[in-house]
């Protein structure tokens, strides 16, 4: 075996023979085509993975009717996947520069699959929730290593184009999600009912794990060896769990309540330990040098924010059509599903047209358009013109499709080789995190503005459904209009982050020495 240099890349090149990993190496992995059987496999894993963000939403109802539990308990079953993969995904992404990145994925079929088919036989709502922590450990090890074995295969004329692709399978299995959990539900194959929506991964991570363990690329060995920071990798997980347990219950339990704010001085202890440690450290989890490249610390934080606007709508838009606009539940989906459909249309384009100009161009104007799109949903009313509605929800799924491949291009891009593991899981998590972050200080702003409006007006402490419709409306439509302004002021900042990036030059001088 040698070494050869394919498609802009590093690879290792041979003729069938088994590597020193012992994993037998892709008899055609140096022809130039080739990279398209592993993003092909790679999208395996990512359209797993985002599928089962959403799927199991549509069946909480059916699950709480099963087990017989509480609302607070069925909860946790979406909870449980969410917090697992935020909080590891840094981890994960580190532990890929260390062992190998297509290691770590197909480690990453393997345990999806066997959590999906554990969740497929849970017998109670407890081993159901294990379950899901088990099955967000391979999502986890998908998602932070897709991008990384990405970069690695793709030249940089050639990586938007690829990211773009990647970005719409993720779209697109996001938003068929719900539809495709309930159509399993509703056929009841072979008397699964529910438990179908989790078998339905094992055959696909069958064939993944076999794909992965045939096609992608051999790891490359590490020349020098690196401890694990264990303190800093505890320290991190922990500080992301408190904080995010803190946003998600205080609406609950109210923000005052001791339980609260326990977990805003855990989030402040752990995360303090984490810095020092990560400064201290010779081989960090999180690699803080990374952040002095201006184009990986603004894409991760124009990542934040464009997440935190899309799953901030996604979120805070059914209640204003539904209980604000009278629209039935179905009609309320059926407007939301321009988002997604445009972003699975526009990504790949936005991609290949970001390698021929760079990435700051279509970032900026793609977050221009969701900031004139935030902008125009403020007025919308009580009484919004549908038609204008779709076009607007068509405009930010446009402005989404355009940022967000482009954006994770440029990131992957500017990071060395040997870290590219790592970037692709802060890239990740930042992203989630947004997710996560976006629902609940949305959900926060909508309600204590509610609150405050109501108590202005004499009814502090009174029952929701006591007070006069009209009433409840005025006082959810401030908490709206306050949300929607810093959806358009977070879009504008990450308009002007993302046309400074320095990657745009660079990029399109390669793209024209490859021609």
């Amino acid at each position: 075996m040698d070494s050869s240099f394919v498609n802009g890349r590093s690879v290792a090149t041979a003729e069938g023979e088994t590597g020193s990993t012992g994993r037998r190496v892709p008899l055609f992995s140096s022809h130039p085509k080739w990279r398209w059987f592993i993003l092909t496999t790679v999208l395996i894993g990512a359209a797993m993975s985002a599928l089962d963000v959403s799927i199991e939403n549509i069946a909480l109802p059916t699950l709480r009717s099963y087990y017989h539990v509480s609302l607070s308990l069925d909860e946790w079953v979406a909870m449980a996947y969410m917090l697992t993969l935020t909080i590891f995904l840094p981890l994960f992404g580190r532990l890929a520069d260390m062992f190998g990145r297509a290691k770590m994925y197909n480690l990453g079929f393997i345990i999806f699959t066997i959590g999906s088919a554990l969740c497929g036989v849970a017998p109670t709502m407890e081993f159901m929730i294990i379950s899901r922590v088990i099955q967000a450990t391979g999502g986890g090890l998908l998602q932070a290593n897709s991008v990384a074995i990405i970069t690695q295969s793709f030249p940089r004329c050639e990586l938007g184009k690829a990211i773009g692709i990647q970005g719409a399978v993720q779209a697109i299995s996001m938003a068929v999600g719900p539809f495709l959990g309930g159509l399993l539900i509703g056929l009841n194959l072979f008397g699964t009912q529910w438990r179908s929506i989790f078998y339905v991964n094992v055959p696909i991570g069958i064939i993944g794990t076999v794909a992965a363990f045939y096609i992608l690329p051999v790891d490359k060995k590490n020349k020098t060896r690196e401890k694990m920071d264990y303190i800093g990798c505890i320290a991190f997980a922990a500080a992301l769990l408190f904080l995010v347990l803190a946003l998600n219950e205080g609406r609950k339990l109210g923000w005052e309540s001791d339980t609260i704010l326990t977990y805003f001085v855990l989030f402040v202890v752990f995360f303090v330990v984490f810095i020092i440690t990560e400064m201290k450290f010779s081989y960090p989890m999180m690699d803080f040098e990374l952040y002095k490249i201006y184009d990986f610390a603004a894409g991760n934080i124009t990542g934040f924010f464009s997440y935190y606007v899309l799953f901030g709508i996604l979120f805070i838009m059914p209640f204003y059509l539904e209980n604000i606009a009278h629209f039935s539940a179905f009609a309320a989906g059926a407007m939301l599903t321009p988002i997604p459909i445009t972003m699975s249309l526009v990504a790949p384009i936005a991609g290949t047209l970001s390698d021929r100009y760079g990435p700051a161009l279509m970032t900026s104007i793609g977050m221009l358009v969701c900031a004139v799109a935030s902008f125009c949903l403020i007025f919308c009313g009580r009484n919004p013109d549908t038609a204008l509605l779709v076009v607007e929800f068509t405009a930010l799924g446009i402005g989404m499709g355009l940022f967000t491949p482009p954006n994770n291009s440029a990131v992957m891009s500017c990071v060395p080789e040997e870290r590219l593991g790592s970037a692709g899981g802060i890239l990740n998590m930042m992203r989630a995190s947004g997710r996560v972050f976006g629902i609940d200080i949305s959900g926060l702003i909508v309600t204590t503005m509610t609150a405050a409006y109501l108590g202005s007006r004499g009814f502090q402490h009174i029952n929701l459904s006591a007070v006069p419709q009209e009433m409840r409306e005025n006082g959810f439509m401030r908490g709206y209009v306050t949300v929607l302004i810093t959806f358009t002021v977070l879009n504008f900042i990450s308009a002007v982050l993302s046309v400074t990036k320095k990657g745009r030059a660079k990029m399109a001088v390669e793209h024209f020495l490859s021609e």
